[in-house]
């Protein structure tokens, strides 16, 4: 197969410009796990052979072995952060293109058996049935030769650019795979979550839908930003997610971050949470989430027959919508002080039936401390605006008995590759964030209201019921407008006049 001598470092651009020709590729023809998982094995390999060049040049330096003795030694798995053997690697697999989906399966089996960590994580995609004709093994060599011309490991490919790749890559294909319910939360949004809960080392932070791990990625993120890269190791990740394939895509995702501490697991969770301490529901100190709005089939039947049941004991939801149920999971996931933040659909702020029995109760509790309202087309699933729940179960006395809502519904901008999506600006953000941590009221854009005034509007939560952005009034100039009236006045008496002037001579014209 062909593939470059001596390829190059990337670029941040030129990796997701190599993505974007990825996709182009594949187009509909197979799913776009197949080019996040050839990604990740590129990256393995490369990464593997820069640790055996650094390993070697310290063996020959510090050991004072021959060039020979340490080429051997430097294969071993001690040097390395995943153990690959030599025949396994991407180099050696895409030698041949007559049998390159069999050596691939083959080498994505063993490598997933020598290594905990990707059980289950790169043997989800079977390289063996979609190589069955002739055309995608075709698209295989060429998916192949495109990620061969550059190098994906050594120190100047960072984690950021290989994780911004990625995400690339699960944005690209976010309006088509939300058609088939996958949900891809938008990364201005969940910064947005984040800089409001705001994580710090020491403290641990808990998703339990967390698809893609955008969640815990940004909040790792965060972290790293704020306190220094070191602090991140004491920043400890966990999150569970239902749907297999997704889960997988969470741990390529984190560990192309370089995220190697965090905690996943595969299920559903509010029928079984994975998380336990000593027999009982684990807590953190952060609980975010995007949750699947208005999920089905968690009715009262089915939570009582879920582990920890407890945690739904202020009431149970109905068939149509579990929305409440993870309210309750979530909050039953959260330490005495610790701060919860979810982005919901907006008719469960304000649904009656079981839906406000429960949500009443946590209003009557003071747990709720701000709702913000978003803009509208922000999210690729669905064009509705979405709000943002933040919960504290031990709020500071200044803020207790009372709730602050934030109407963000015009602070927008649209968005930079999709046409009929918006999207969120750092100036948005802070301006949000900003109103959340000053927790008073800004004209048209924050409230803070009485738990009082809540109970007397039926425990309705809906944002616009408390605060409407104030539409901006053109101021006229009065003086201005009125010359310029002047002036227009003046030039259609000059206009009549001309006009006159030719039908006058028109009229001489044809009389004469």
């Amino acid at each position: 197969m062909t593939r470059a001598l001596f390829p190059r470092r990337v670029t941040r651009e030129e990796l997701n410009s190599l993505v974007d020709r990825a996709a182009d590729l594949i187009r509909t023809a197979v799913d776009y796990k197949f080019i996040l998982v050839l990604l990740f094995l590129k990256r393995l390999n490369d990464l593997w052979k820069f640790e055996k060049q650094q390993a070697v040049q310290r063996l020959v330096k510090e050991a004072g072995l021959s060039e020979k003795e340490a080429e051997k030694e430097a294969e071993k798995e001690v040097y390395h952060a995943f153990n690959i053997p030599k025949e396994y690697l991407w180099d050696e697999v895409t030698r041949s293109v007559r049998d390159l989906p069999e050596k691939l399966a083959t080498a994505i089996s063993e490598v997933a058996k020598l290594n905990k960590e990707l059980q289950g994580v790169i043997n989800r995609v079977d390289f063996l049935e979609f190589a069955r004709n002739q055309e995608n093994r075709e698209l295989l060599r060429q998916l192949v030769e495109l990620f061969n011309k550059y190098d994906l490991g050594g120190e100047e490919v960072s984690p950021d650019i290989l994780g911004d790749a990625y995400e690339h890559i699960l944005m690209r294909f976010a309006p088509e795979k939300a058609k088939e319910g996958e949900i891809y939360t938008p990364r201005e949004v969940i910064k947005l979550m984040v800089e409001i809960l705001d994580p710090k080392p020491g403290e641990s932070v808990y998703d339990p839908c967390c698809g893609s791990g955008g969640m815990l990625i940004i909040s790792h993120l965060h972290v790293a930003e704020k306190y220094g890269e070191e602090e991140t190791r004491k920043l400890f990740l966990y999150g569970q997610e239902r749907n297999p394939e997704i889960y997988a895509v969470c741990q390529m995702n984190l560990l192309l971050h370089d995220i190697k501490n965090a905690n996943l697991a595969n299920g559903d969770t509010l029928d079984y949470p994975r998380f336990r301490d000593n027999g009982k529901l684990k807590q953190f100190d952060v609980v975010i989430a995007n949750i699947p709005w208005n999920q089905d089939g968690y009715n009262e039947e089915r939570l009582k027959k879920a582990d920890f049941r407890e945690r739904f004991i202020l009431g149970y939801t109905p068939q149509s919508s579990a929305d409440w149920a993870w309210v309750q999971h979530m909050l039953s996931s959260a330490k005495d002080n610790g701060r919860v933040g979810l982005v919901v659909d907006n008719g469960c702020l304000f649904r009656g039936g079981a839906e406000k029995q429960v949500r009443s109760k946590i209003v009557e509790k003071d747990w709720v401390e701000s709702v913000i309202l978003l803009p509208e087309k922000l999210f690729y699933n669905t064009g509705a605006p979405g709000a943002i729940i933040i919960f504290n179960k031990n709020k500071p006395p200044k803020r207790k008995g009372k709730i602050l809502f934030i109407n963000a519904s015009i602070e927008y901008i649209p968005h930079p590759s999709v046409r009929r999506l918006n999207s969120l600006s750092d100036k948005n953000i802070e301006r949000i964030v900003e109103a959340y941590r000053k927790f008073s009221d800004i004209t048209g854009f924050s409230r803070v209201v009485d738990k009082n005034e809540i109970i007397d509007n039926d425990y309705n939560l809906n944002v616009t019921l408390y605060v409407m952005p104030v539409e901006e009034v053109e101021r006229i100039d009065i003086k201005k407008e009125f010359s310029e009236l002047k002036e227009l006045e003046k030039e259609r008496e000059e206009i009549g006049k001309k006009l006159e002037n030719y039908i006058s001579e028109i009229t001489k014209a044809i009389g004469g």
